[in-house]
């Protein structure tokens, strides 16, 4: 199903101007694998790395991703079942320290990522027509199921993006 950019609230529109494909199933397909490819890339020695005060480390990166994939999921999910019940925000940096990011090795996350994946990959081919075309309100913004399938991918290149260049690049 394609996407109007047009019907993306402005937060999101940059994560979703990320994705190349046209297909939802293709998009979240491929940025999985893209950013399994990365974290199996990574030395263990760069887990907790951070590239700045106040920044988040490596893994606390990719807790996070694995955090708002979840909550973007079960919005879907939500709003596919028709579900018209207006959804609080996620507020990231409440879910980040509690995260226990410093007590998984990076090949578990990597494993639990796959898994992560897979399950909303099966959720997403699991909606129809019609209920990838629902809507539904989350953090006072109205979304379609779709969206969140593009936003997913999308969000999840974007920190992809952010760790090959500020964590990962030759700096200790």
């Amino acid at each position: 199903m394609l996407l109007n950019l047009e019907t993306i609230p402005s937060f999101y529109k940059n994560y979703v101007k990320q994705i190349e494909e046209p297909d939802v199933l293709q998009a979240l397909r491929i940025s999985g694998h893209r950013m399994l490819e990365l974290v199996h890339a990574i030395p263990d020695s760069k887990a907790d790395f951070s590239y700045g005060e106040g920044k988040w480390t490596v893994r606390e990166v990719l807790c996070h991703a694995m955090d708002t994939e979840r909550v973007f999921a079960y919005r879907a999910l939500r709003f596919a079942r028709n579900d018209k019940t207006p959804l609080s925000p996620f507020e990231e940096n409440d879910y980040a320290p509690q995260a226990n990011a410093t007590g998984r090795s990076l090949k578990k996350l990597a494993a639990e990522m796959a898994h992560l994946r897979t399950s909303t990959i099966d959720l997403f081919e699991s909606f129809t027509p019609e209920m990838l075309n629902r809507k539904g309100i989350a953090s006072n913004k109205e979304l379609s199921v779709v969206a969140l399938g593009f936003i997913i991918p999308g969000h999840e290149t974007h920190h992809r993006k952010i760790l090959q260049e500020r964590y990962l690049t030759n700096k200790k």
